[in-house]
């Protein structure tokens, strides 16, 4: 069996399931053998990418982002060094203006980051300072901005890069990590919380293991601190896909906690290639049960950290690497047509997420929503039309 036999596999058994939609008796409505249309209009996995106040002036971008993504990420604008560059000067005008930009968009927004474990991203003004105002430093950070934006960020990333990094745990000691995860769970109860890290997926870094990962989750854990997540950045420059597979199978056996692609790019010149490896990555992360979102660490040309990343050109064309994205979102998208059997049943089988089903009749045609979400067992719907 070939890696894409296994993936579709796993595809139909992860993401799918079957629906039976109950239009009750048939018989007594008259309903019988009527036309039925079932489109999905979202997906349970959710594709999106990192944002900054640049790019959203690009109608081209716009364009490609709302059509193609459901979340979004800051790329600097929610980073302590980004909030604060001055001691007690706090700027949150550029934040504030994405967030009106998604909201007009309906786009979640992952909250990245609140700090920031490497030394070199951390303000000059923060190293200057002893222990006792560094405590009260990482507290008026995480009061300021959990308060500020208390219930709109569904995601944080906690403190980045905690397997590269020490700046905050050099200094404040070995508990300062867990102790920042639950002040930001008492300031916002209602975001899930993530670790976030890099080369974790590429089997590469000796710092950066699966192991490794897991030994640090669960110290997190044991100090009381509520990881909801983990994050893989994938910065990904070879289509790495049984090794992703690799990693994702060890985090969610030891852990049991959802997995995001948080910085996802695929670098590679040659454009042809570059889609190739993408898929390759895209639905090994697609297939396993434990990833439950992608995000875009940015997606065109000339707005992006590696430019051979990019799917669409700087002039708002589509590259190959963008259309293979957009034909692997058509076809993880399910829609359905037929007619109501003897029964009062249309039965069909589609990934998790939200429809519309259509009914039409002699008198016309009646719309109703409803959702898949998991399950083993077939989901029988009772439309009520």
């Amino acid at each position: 069996m070939t890696s894409s036999d296994m993936n579709m596999i796993l595809l139909l058994q992860v993401r799918k399931r079957d629906v039976v939609l109950n239009f009750g008796s048939a018989a007594a409505s008259g309903i019988s053998g009527a036309s039925v249309r079932v489109m999905q209009m979202d997906s349970s996995f959710p594709f999106g990418a990192c944002i900054n106040p640049a790019v959203i002036q690009d109608p081209a971008f716009v364009d490609f982002f709302t059509k193609h993504f459901d979340w979004a990420v800051f790329e600097n604008e929610l980073k302590w060094y980004h909030t604060e560059a001055q001691q007690g000067q706090l700027n949150y005008a550029d934040s504030d203006a994405l967030l009106d930009f998604c909201d007009r968009y309906g786009k979640p927004v992952r909250g990245h980051c609140i700090f920031w474990a490497v030394e070199n991203t951390v303000q000059q003004w923060v190293k200057s300072l002893d222990k006792d105002q560094l405590t009260a430093a990482v507290q008026a950070r995480l009061q300021s901005l959990l308060t500020r934006y208390a219930g709109r960020f569904p995601h944080y990333d906690v403190n980045n890069e905690m397997l590269h990094g020490s700046f905050y745990r050099d200094r404040l000691g070995n508990d300062v990590d867990a102790f920042m995860f639950r002040e930001a769970a008492r300031l916002d109860p209602g975001a899930a919380l993530f670790v976030n890290d890099y080369n974790v997926e590429g089997g590469n870094d000796p710092n950066a293991t699966p192991e490794k990962y897991i030994e640090q989750i669960a110290a997190l854990q044991q100090k009381g601190a509520p990881v909801g997540g983990i994050g893989l950045q994938g910065h990904v420059t070879n289509p790495v896909g049984e090794v992703i597979c690799d990693a994702l199978d060890k985090l969610s056996a030891a852990t049991d906690l959802p997995v995001w692609l948080t910085e996802l790019d695929v670098c590679e010149s040659d454009v042809d290639l570059r889609a190739d490896d993408l898929e390759v990555v895209l639905r090994e992360a697609y297939a396993h049960p434990a990833v439950e979102g992608v995000v875009f660490w940015g997606f065109m040309q000339g707005h992006m950290w590696r430019q051979d990343a990019c799917l669409v050109n700087s002039d708002g064309t589509v590259n190959d690497a963008g259309e293979r994205f957009v034909d692997l979102r058509r076809e993880w998208t399910s829609h359905a047509r037929g007619h109501i059997d003897s029964a009062g049943h249309f039965k069909f089988r589609g990934y998790h997420g939200t429809y519309v089903v259509q009914l039409a009749t002699a008198t016309g045609k009646v719309h109703k929503t409803f959702s898949v979400e998991k399950g083993d067992t077939p989901l029988v719907l009772d439309m009520n039309i």
